[in-house]
């Protein structure tokens, strides 16, 4: 880690790309799988999070990691397929590709089919990950990267740490993630537009998890379509994220692109639900509120909304960090709504210019509550993707329709 920071850092000081040190960050990231891994993974797609001149550079490298980290050797992944499901891959699957189709942070996936013809996706461990991770975990230099690189200022940095290790060792549990993935799968049924494969229970354990094969285009490929179809696939992940958040009062907290497969039909296929955390009840309240607000155009409402949900008692920094908040809710109230790079990374470094606001003179600042770090994560991984759709979207229509369906509107 010492190594990536030096060279990266002569990287970004004497090249003007930073070509060189975003391939070495890539490679030895990858390598070292784990936390280091996902944070490479972020910085690979996260507006704001590199500098302007370097960004391309590192997303290009970087991004090899969201789906292309090297992969663990074919005997030690048939080991942990045969420990945990107690057979022989031979006997387990009719056919199993050797090669996986990708490779993460914490496993890789496999094509296989089932005894009756059915095609999977067999989602394995790297043998040893759960070790290495506790270990990135334990280490208080790649701690403090990993709260720098999800929290935002203002946030305990222990409570911070504390939520970062939760959910990161939640991540390792795959039979937790197949509930997760079942839950959503039933919140969603009867969306056409929203696809989450089913889980194949018998071929799933701790650190194997084996769901229907799903096919699509990447969110590169996304990328390239027409604005109709781009604008399709916008509000359908609106409709995931924010129904999920707040009408199913859960939300997937991991948004990088690949997770997501896009068809032509506007419908999207999401995968992996590793990291899902519930919205506490006492914030689900005003959070709904805010949207309601934001759609009505209610600017009091929402401003007495955020109020309730960030805890302020007055002063600048209330001031400042509704502000903040009301910015991050411009897709719904200026819906249709482009949502662009340019803006993604302007809030993020609005963000950052507010951590002067913690020496408020007034003493008015107020400690934001752990709860916030995975939705801060989700906001600005969420509005990243998007702006890779680069397209005018009413959001506002789509909000409008889920909340009266269930009642909230």
């Amino acid at each position: 880690m010492a190594g990536v920071g030096a060279r990266a850092g002569a990287g970004l000081v004497l090249s003007k790309s930073g070509g060189d040190a975003a391939e070495y960050a890539a490679e030895v990231l990858g390598t070292l799988r784990g936390l280091a891994a996902k944070v490479g993974q972020t910085l690979s797609y996260v507006d704001g999070l590199v500098p302007e001149a370097q960004r391309e550079s590192y997303e290009k490298a970087l991004g090899k990691l969201r789906n292309a980290a090297p992969p663990s050797s074919l005997a030690a992944v048939r080991d942990v397929i045969e420990e945990e499901l107690g057979a022989p891959v031979a006997r387990l699957f009719a056919s199993f590709d050797d090669e996986p189709f990708a490779s993460a942070s914490i496993g890789q996936v496999h094509r296989a089919l089932l005894p009756d013809g059915r095609a999977v996706a067999v989602k394995v461990q790297h043998p040893g990950i759960a070790l290495a991770i506790e270990s990135d975990l334990k280490n208080a230099g790649i701690a403090e990267g990993l709260v720098a690189t999800f929290a935002p200022k203002g946030v305990d940095p222990k409570a911070a740490y504390d939520e970062v290790a939760k959910r990161f060792r939640e991540e390792l549990d795959y039979e937790l993630e197949a509930k997760h993935q079942r839950d959503f799968r039933a919140f969603h049924a009867g969306d056409p537009k929203i696809s989450i494969p089913a889980v194949i229970d018998e071929r799933s354990a701790r650190r194997v998890l084996t769901t229907e094969l799903s096919e699509g285009i990447s969110l590169e490929q996304a990328m390239a379509a027409s604005p109709d179809e781009r604008r399709a696939w916008a509000e359908t992940l609106w409709r995931f994220v924010f129904k999920g958040n707040l009408v199913f009062g859960m939300f997937n907290a991991d948004p990088h692109p690949g997770n997501y497969l896009f068809r032509p039909d506007g419908g999207v296929t999401f995968l992996d639900f590793g990291c899902v955390q519930p919205i506490a009840h006492e914030n689900l309240a005003p959070a709904r509120a805010m949207h309601r607000s934001a759609i009505a155009h209610d600017e009091a409402a929402f401003a007495e909304a955020a109020r309730t949900l960030l805890g302020t008692r007055g002063g600048e920094y209330e001031t400042r960090a509704i502000a903040y908040v009301r910015r991050c809710f411009e897709p719904m109230f200026g819906s249709p709504f482009r949502l662009s790079r340019e803006y993604t990374t302007s809030l993020f470094t609005e963000l950052r210019q507010m951590k002067r606001l913690m020496w408020a003179k007034d003493g008015s600042f107020v400690m934001l509550p752990p709860s916030m770090l995975f939705l801060n994560r989700l906001q600005f991984g969420f509005y990243s993707v998007l702006a890779r759709l680069d397209v005018s979207a009413d959001y506002a229509a789509v909000e409008r329709k889920f909340l009266s369906e269930a009642e909230l509107l």
